[in-house]
């Protein structure tokens, strides 16, 4: 006969028939690691990444500011959506994050009907794909801008950007909101500081984690075509026949800030996109383990992108001295 202990442990280990969809895999409270859950490593990768955002961020509101030109404009616009997402995904996701390291709260006490870890996992998808589909914009811009530089609209460029800008954020919203309606669904991950969708091989799991995954990849295929022939089409141009007509500094600018934003995303994103793929197309168990460190990476690409801008920037500023 089991005692009294064994029972207690038994409802710890395995969640009961009313415990709520996203406390069914992992159920807290968990044994908190500290090799793999550290409040020092939430909280510096916050501030370095609220930090980086917002110099960013000054930075293109003073280059756009002082920009006359309709394409650059538009570019800036992009970058300015891209920053201001990443600055709002770090902040929501950060402050959850670290609120659990410092104080340790109970998730089954705090949240019982899944309505925090729900808002957590669409905050996660959401600010994970704006970033994706916004390269892919910015490449389809850049590309339309060198090879097709007369099909361009030049009479209302600003509002068109905006346009695009709100659109990829409603698409990445409506992703994420796709759990809500079934399919797929949102779980607590360990070691229980954050939420994300549920990496599986079976039902509507399966259709979400091939969706998100196919969505992110194919956004950096796209970035990486239009981007490869947006260069060879500018390298054309600058030593064609007309390389001494008026130079195109700004041009190349922007195609090195946007192939540093393609590859930087990549570097981040393509080692989770593909473990999600894999798994959820073999149906191999998610090691906790992997899908934090993998999570890790990608999140990095919050903190990189703005100093792309800043280097830039920096680097413009020097070549105006030296000229001067």
């Amino acid at each position: 006969m089991p005692s009294h202990l064994d029972t207690m442990n038994t409802s710890m280990e395995a969640p009961s028939n009313d415990t709520p969809i996203c406390y069914s895999i992992n159920n807290p409270p968990f044994k908190i690691v500290p090799t793999i859950a550290s409040a020092y490593f939430s909280s510096i990768f916050s501030v370095l990444g609220i930090t980086s955002n917002l110099v960013a961020f000054v930075v293109l509101v003073k280059s756009f500011q002082r920009t006359h030109s309709s394409s650059r404009s538009s570019f800036l616009i992009f970058l300015g959506g891209l920053v201001v997402t990443d600055f709002m995904g770090v902040v929501v996701t950060g402050s959850i994050v670290v609120s659990f390291h410092v104080t340790h709260f109970n998730w089954r006490n705090l949240d019982p009907h899944c309505h925090f870890c729900n808002f957590m996992g669409m905050s996660m998808v959401f600010y994970g794909l704006c970033p994706l589909l916004l390269g892919a914009a910015m490449a389809l811009e850049r590309f339309i801008g060198i090879t097709r530089p007369f099909a361009r609209t030049t009479t209302m460029p600003k509002k068109r950007t905006v346009f695009i800008l709100l659109l990829v954020w409603f698409i990445a919203s409506c992703i994420a909101s796709l759990p809500l309606t079934g399919v797929g669904s949102y779980h607590m991950q360990i070691p229980g500081s954050w939420c994300f969708f549920n990496i599986s091989s079976e039902g509507s799991d399966l259709t979400f984690s091939v969706l998100f995954s196919m969505v992110g990849l194919t956004c950096i295929a796209v970035s990486f075509v239009l981007n490869t022939v947006s260069v060879v089409t500018l390298i054309k141009v600058c030593c064609g026949q007309d390389k001494m007509q008026r130079p195109r500094d700004q041009e190349v600018e922007m195609m090195v800030q946007l192939i540093l934003i393609m590859a930087i995303a990549s570097i981040c994103w393509c080692p989770i996109l593909i473990y999600i793929l894999v798994n959820s197309s073999t149906g191999e168990a998610v090691k906790g383990e992997s899908i934090l460190l993998y999570i890790r990476l990608a999140t990095c690409n919050q903190i990189l992108d703005p100093w792309i801008y800043i280097m830039c920037h920096l680097s413009r500023i020097r070549r105006v001295k030296c000229e001067c």
